[in-house]
């Protein structure tokens, strides 16, 4: 999860998303003020969802950031988190913040695009080489996604992310090849994106993602494409103890309340919250790189195995995820969300390199 004003940060660097969909993780928000009433005396109490693993670095944020909130505001706010995907697939999710049943959720990009397809600009594999880079496009872009999901009734609390996503396989893929061969978690719920995979002459097989270890399992898939945090939290490395070495992107989330909830707070503890989600934002920005790291080291001793790819075949691989992202456009990714996004990265990647000569 994490917040607005990026620019006041400093950014530890290193990789999204995901193929379609990906993998784990975690979290990002936004905000938008409306006038209205003061909360109810009685306090509100607001139910957030996510897919995040009980006890995970993620958890624990969410946790403080809950603590904040209810400190904050003098307990008139209070948050009631259920983790580990308790309440189904973020799809599910998005349906449950509908109709009421939840207030909030901690969504990947799988679950923001279940509310507009803008977010999947943020889904295309090879999109993004650094943090830097990945943020300065988050802030153009953001006014155009705050109001998508304000005219959807949602609210952005603050950004997140869940680290840097590479393919985790049963057996080594050091190959676009090999990699076709496999048979590839992808997010159920985008029938559109399944039918993209196929198209390019890969496996995809749909499943939610609270299904991947029963998947992995019983040889329903044999590769997914998740960040090293969420294969070490979540213990997936050890059905898929091959990891190859490219990574795809990071792993883009949000944290996101309805407006309806939204509405419910008064305006000063709303102004409370934002600072907690900003906190939170800054922290996860800090932890997560590093513990992606950490944890790469850690499956390494418990046999994970680093897959080395070529130079040449990395090249492939670029050259397909560019293919790919043109295919999309327009289908899956509105074609005007991924033109911005496209523009925006190659103006902070000039201006880089001219700060850089």
């Amino acid at each position: 999860m994490i917040a607005s004003s990026r620019s006041q940060r400093s950014f530890p660097l290193h990789r999204l998303f995901a193929p379609g969909s990906a993998v784990l993780l975690g979290a990002l928000v936004l905000l938008a003020g409306f006038a209205v009433p003061a909360a109810r005396a009685e306090g509100v109490v607001v139910k957030l969802a996510t897919l995040v693993p009980d006890g995970s670095v993620w958890h624990k944020v969410l946790r403080d950031m809950g603590d904040d909130w209810a400190r904050s505001t003098s307990g008139r706010v209070t948050l009631r988190i259920y983790a580990g995907g308790v309440a189904g697939d973020e799809p599910d999710m998005v349906r449950k913040m509908r109709i009421g049943q939840i207030q909030a959720a901690a969504l990947t990009i799988a679950g923001l695009s279940d509310i507009d397809d803008a977010f999947n600009a943020f889904s295309v594999p090879m999109m993004f080489d650094s943090y830097p880079e990945l943020f300065d496009v988050l802030d153009k872009m953001e006014p155009v996604l705050k109001q998508k999901l304000e005219q959807k009734g949602f609210v952005l609390l603050n950004w997140g992310h869940g680290g840097w996503v590479y393919f985790f396989s049963k057996q080594p893929v050091s190959s676009l090849a090999e990699l076709k061969r496999t048979k590839m978690f992808v997010w159920a719920g985008d029938d559109r994106m399944v039918q993209a995979w196929k198209n390019e002459g890969f496996q995809p097989v749909a499943l939610a993602a609270t299904d991947i270890l029963p998947g992995l399992n019983t040889g329903m898939i044999d590769a997914l494409p998740t960040t090293p945090l969420a294969a070490a939290s979540l213990q997936w490395f050890r059905q898929t103890p091959y990891m190859a070495d490219a990574g795809l992107g990071p792993l883009v989330g949000g944290l996101v309340i309805t407006r309806q909830a939204w509405n419910r707070i008064g305006e000063a503890d709303r102004a409370a919250i934002l600072k907690a989600c900003a906190k939170t934002e800054a922290r996860l920005v800090k932890e997560v790189p590093s513990q992606d790291s950490t944890s790469v080291r850690e499956m390494q001793s418990r046999g994970l195995k680093v897959v080395p790819i070529k130079p040449t075949e990395l090249a492939t691989w670029r050259k397909v995820a560019d293919t790919f992202a043109g295919k999309l456009r327009g289908n899956i990714v509105p074609a005007d969300m991924l033109d911005l996004a496209i523009r925006e990265r190659d103006a902070y990647r000039k201006r880089a390199g001219a700060a850089a000569r």
